[in-house]
């Protein structure tokens, strides 16, 4: 069996070459999805990112990289807008749900406090961190986080990540063993992404549960 075969839905390979001449557009409906709905998380956005400049390399999306990268920078962009308006519009209905977990409102009062620490670089660090990438636009919304400051944010966010690592997968295309190995062994990049971004996930996950009964506890002694 090839590498490749073993996650061929999560394939950024797969995805832009059996896309065709649409494979821009599908890219930067993905870009969008991750970043601006809850179900984002499931899609490969930064390996997308890198396959894509290297597949823009190789002139298998046949458009100059300096659009590409803007495309995708502006999907990024509209995707964290979409999920500011989301948050501030249904997120309350969604996250009270639950006191404790990853989907609550713990899980916002701690992405809040994380904003309220670091100001609008929080807003840029997030979109580097899977799975942050897709809460933190809701949270900020349900959190009400300044309008016009999370906005300027997330756009320099969006377009240092979503233009940044897609001009880096599009240098990186020069070294071709580099290039070659990343595309022939995709499947092995994205489960080490998987991997390292499971691991924060679980700690963050574990911590608030830990938290959460500690204050359990302490409001109910007996």
């Amino acid at each position: 069996m090839q590498p490749s075969a073993l996650l061929p839905w999560l394939d950024p390979n797969h995805l832009i070459t059996g896309a065709g001449p649409w494979a821009l557009l599908v890219v930067c409906a993905i870009i969008f999805a991750e970043t601006g709905l809850l179900i984002g998380f499931v899609f490969p956005g930064d390996t997308l990112l890198l396959i894509t400049g290297l597949l823009t390399f190789r002139h298998v999306i046949d458009v100059p990289i300096i659009w590409v990268a803007l495309a995708i920078g502006l999907a990024a962009f509209l995707g964290g807008e979409a999920g500011y308006y989301i948050g501030k519009k249904s997120g309350p209905a969604i996250f009270e749900r639950k006191e404790d977990g990853l989907i609550s409102m713990a899980s916002v009062r701690r992405t809040n406090e994380f904003f309220a620490k670091y100001g609008g670089l929080a807003v840029i660090i997030a979109r580097f961190v899977p799975v942050v990438r897709t809460f933190a636009p809701i949270a900020a919304g349900v959190g009400k986080m300044n309008y016009r400051k999370y906005s300027l944010y997330n756009a320099i966010g969006a377009f240092i990540w979503g233009a940044g690592v897609t001009i880096i997968g599009f240098v990186l295309g020069n070294v071709k063993p580099v290039a070659d190995f990343v595309i022939k062994y995709i499947d092995v990049v994205l489960i080490a992404v998987v991997l390292l971004t499971l691991i924060p996930v679980l700690i963050h996950y574990l911590q608030g549960r830990i938290r959460a009964r500690r204050e359990r506890d302490a409001a109910d002694p007996s």
